[in-house]
Formats: C-alpha cells, structure tokens, sequence
C-alpha cells in the first residue's frame, strides 16, 4: 500500500466498521474503492432518519452514535424495536424502504452508500456479501434474545439486561473480553418512558428498577446520563 493511500483511508482506519463492521473484511484496495461510494451524513439527537412511508436512497454503517428503531402502529401507539450502535447497519439492501421509523436517539454519524453502487460492490466483493449475511444473522440471534427477555426474565432482569447490552457495545470489543473488566461505563440516552417501550415495561417499573439495581450496588451514577457497572459479573448473572 502506498503513502497515498494511506492518507486517504487514514479516517476508514479509526472507524469501528474497519475493526468489527462490513468493513473489516475488505483488502485496502476494495476498501478505497468503498471509500468511493461512501459519504458521511450527521445526524441530531432527536433527528429524524427516515420512516416507513419514504424511499431511502441509501444503506448505511453506523460510525458512532446510538439510532432508535420504532414500529408504529395503525392507532398511533410506538414500540421500540431496536437500538443500533457502531457498526450495525441502517436500511434495507435491495429495497428501498423500511417498515421502520429511524431517529437519532444521539448526536449519530453514518456512513452511507447509495443503494446502485453498494449493490455493485456486492456482486464484485464476495467477502462482502459474506460479512453482509453475518452480520444479519447475527441480529437475527439478537432478535430472537430479545424474544426470550420479552416473554420469559422479569422487569429486574430485563433492565439489567439493557444497561449490559448497552455497555459492553459501547466499548466497541468482544463480549468475552468485556467481562474480564472490573467495570464498564455507558452513556444512557434513552428516556425512561422509551426503556419502557423497548423493554414492555411501564414508565414506573422502569424507575423502581434502575432505583434498586443502584441500591444493589450493580449500576451506578456518577452523572445526569452516565452510568457506570462496577461488577460485570453481577450484573450479568441478575439479566439472567
């Protein structure tokens, strides 16, 4: 690889998607042809991404930043569905529409590739299309937990189930590894009402909950949004 090169990649080797996303099984020379293709969009905390009843003309990585995906129903009523962190992806390949809604639970970075070329690139980069079909089968097996926290664990482990999902994928390594650590922090920036929506739990039990996981000694809060988890461990045998 040349010192040109170098530079030009310079900012695909800092992002999370080189290390652990679709990028990371790319060659440098199929990686500047992506680099080609792509541009990066910012998003506002609270920003609308897209929705259901619009074409998108683009399929993106999430860089950094925390995206919400909600399913609204025909009465008006909205269930979180989903919180996507680097390096998940955001849209549909090969269509171009969502049955979800996409906002910006954070200030959100993306990287997006129109939907015409990202395709051509799959059709050029085999190891791409195969990262392609792990990593949707690798949110198929989250749906499918999520399933099993929804019908089976109680209001404290689903709590303590969310605040570990979100630490150890803010921290941007292995799970295994995570929880080698003697603690974990994360940013919180989801509402309590909205934890509620994600986990099917009112906007009280999900208080009394965080409540007494902080007495317990399993989370703590040092600022306004910022928790912290002492205890990996622990926490991981209350999400059951």
């Amino acid at each position: 690889m040349d010192a040109g090169m170098a530079f030009d990649l310079g900012r695909c080797y800092s992002c999370v998607a080189r290390r652990t996303g679709l990028c990371s099984v790319l060659s440098d020379n199929a990686l500047m042809r992506f680099k080609k293709i792509a541009h990066r969009r910012r998003y506002a905390a609270g920003e609308h991404i897209f929705s259901g009843e619009e074409q998108t003309d683009f399929f993106a990585s999430v860089c950094s930043g925390v995206v919400k995906l909600t399913k609204v129903l025909f009465d008006g009523r909205q269930q979180v569905v989903g919180l996507l962190l680097a390096p998940d992806t955001v849209g549909r390949i090969c269509r171009k529409r969502s049955p979800y809604f996409a906002e910006a639970a954070t200030d959100v970075e993306l990287c997006c590739f129109p939907h015409g070329s990202f395709e051509q690139m799959l059709d050029g980069v085999p190891e791409l299309k195969q990262r392609l079909l792990e990593q949707t089968l690798d949110e198929l097996d989250s749906a499918r937990d999520w399933m099993v926290l929804l019908g089976r664990k109680t209001a404290e482990e689903r709590v303590a189930s969310l605040f570990l999902m979100l630490a150890t994928r803010a921290n941007c390594s292995d799970y295994s590894e995570q929880i080698q650590r003697d603690s974990l922090g994360l940013d919180l920036h989801l509402k309590r009402q909205e934890i509620g929506d994600f986990l099917g739990l009112s906007y009280e039990t999900v208080c009394r909950q965080i409540t007494a996981l902080k007495k317990k000694g399993l989370i703590e809060q040092p600022g306004r949004r910022r928790f912290r988890i002492p205890d990996t461990e622990a926490l991981t045998r209350t999400a059951g």
